[in-house]
């Protein structure tokens, strides 16, 4: 079983957690930019944020020969943040880099008036730039939040086969399904989505535009759970096949449409006296 995991907060894992993700098939992953939990209050912290996910984590990453990809965003709750505001204008500076594959995450937290300025302003940016973006839909009143967000996405222009709506579940994934947008499910211990769940909403929405994905935040998450969707799938009688299609040809034919997606082997680079990650200058 070979994985591609296409939302992952890598920020907020171990070196354990890549191991053990290499070891279970895991070989390219997607770390969106997020909200970090500690709320950021100048755009000079995002900065550093966003060097870093196109940096340090590929780095951290080939050292179990995973392929790191990122999006880069101004994620909806920060949005909120007049202080923040202007993070939107370093975005170009990122969204040019080779290893960002999308827009993401963008969308809503709280459905505010800020957040649907920001959304619009990104989405364009998104146009512009050619890439797919990726959409978090909030975890209030997600059937409103979700059919919010397929009107701004509609009335954005962007073509919706570039769009992946993020944080589905069994409410909100039939408003999605007819859309022409990929449809996102992240996969958790106790809430949101679980392997058993998935598998019942593969088995009646079919596995075509579907992206399933661990998430695998600050909070009570797993890594691994991609690994478990795949081995319920088998068990429901999926085919090798369908698996594969979920877990590794759906995120790169999505994120392929960016032309920067590097899925070539990675290996790890020689210790460095006697530590197993450099140290010194940037």
């Amino acid at each position: 079983m070979r994985i591609f995991d296409p939302h992952i907060h890598m920020t907020s894992r171990t070196t354990d957690d890549y191991r053990a993700m290499a070891a279970n098939g895991v070989l390219a992953v997607v770390e969106p930019a997020f909200w970090l939990g500690q709320p950021r209050t100048n755009p000079g912290s995002f900065a550093d944020y966003f060097d870093s996910l196109i940096g340090w984590e590929p780095y951290r990453a080939s050292q179990f020969g995973i392929r790191h990809h990122a999006t880069i965003a101004l994620n909806p709750k920060e949005a909120n943040d007049p202080r923040c505001r202007s993070v939107l204008n370093l975005l170009p500076r990122y969204l040019d880099k080779d290893g960002v594959v999308a827009v993401g995450e963008i969308g809503y937290d709280s459905m505010t008036p800020a957040e649907d300025e920001a959304f619009a302003v990104q989405l364009a940016l998104a146009v512009e730039y050619e890439l797919p973006a990726l959409v978090h839909t909030p975890h209030r009143d997600k059937a409103a939040g979700t059919k919010r967000t397929l009107d701004v996405v509609a009335e954005s222009g962007i073509a919706a086969g570039m769009v992946a709506v993020d944080h589905l579940n069994e409410v909100t994934v039939g408003l999605v399904k007819d859309t022409g947008c990929w449809m996102g499910f992240s996969i958790y211990p106790e809430t949101k989505m679980s392997p058993p769940r998935m598998v019942e909403i593969l088995q009646k929405y079919g596995t075509e535009r579907v992206l399933v994905n661990s998430a695998a935040d600050w909070g009570h998450s797993d890594p691994l759970l991609t690994v478990e969707t795949g081995k319920a799938m088998l068990a429901a009688g999926f085919t090798a096949d369908e698996v594969d299609q979920v877990l590794w040809r759906n995120p790169v034919e999505f994120y392929g449409q960016s032309g920067r997606l590097d899925l070539s082997s990675v290996s790890p680079e020689a210790s460095f006296e006697g530590s197993s990650i450099k140290r010194g200058g940037s």
